[in-house]
């Protein structure tokens, strides 16, 4: 049921009246849940600038649920970049003992070389990611949801008296 209710959430917001660039930007933070492990500082300060921002909610939860198989698959290639950062360059230490002995900084996990690795391989892939989003959701309203709308099925379904009850009960 709930799975449900996350697909017509889905089609909704990619019908909506919200611009595609508020989709996206929904698609791109939620893609930093995904791809980052979930349970660090950045993720809430994440959490925090969905609801802040004027972006789509229901397109972050997408973009969580599209990009936490490749945060999996990705794993081992953050691992490698937070190694470099944090243990392979001698240069990088005095500023990591630094920032760990700030009040707030530890809780951010930053001396996890995943954590490190997977948080700057969002921050590099941020903005393609958007740009992607952006403009397959141009597309998809564009190409799909015309041919979609002219299906028999799918006009017979808004024809039927089922469906007029449904929409009775629709937040607007």
């Amino acid at each position: 049921m709930l799975l449900l209710k996350i697909i017509q959430k889905l089609i909704a917001t990619l019908n909506s009246d919200g611009t595609p660039g508020q989709v996206a930007a929904g698609i791109a933070l939620g893609s930093a849940f995904g791809l980052t492990p979930f349970a660090s500082l950045h993720n809430l300060v994440i959490f925090g600038a969905v609801f802040l921002f004027n972006v789509s909610f229901p397109a972050a939860m997408l973009g969580w649920v599209i990009f936490a198989p490749v945060g999996f698959l990705l794993d081992p290639l953050f691992d490698t970049i937070g190694r470099m950062l944090l243990v392979d360059s001698p240069n990088l230490v005095p500023m990591w003992t630094a920032l760990y002995n700030m009040p707030v900084v530890p809780l951010s996990n930053y001396n996890n070389t995943v954590v490190l690795g997977s948080f700057l391989g969002w921050v590099v892939l941020f903005v393609p990611i958007f740009f992607f989003a952006r403009w397959g959701v141009g597309a998809y309203r564009q190409h799909v949801l015309p041919r979609l709308e002219k299906m028999k099925f799918i006009r017979a379904m808004k024809a039927s008296k089922l469906y007029n009850v449904y929409q009775w009960f629709q937040a607007e």
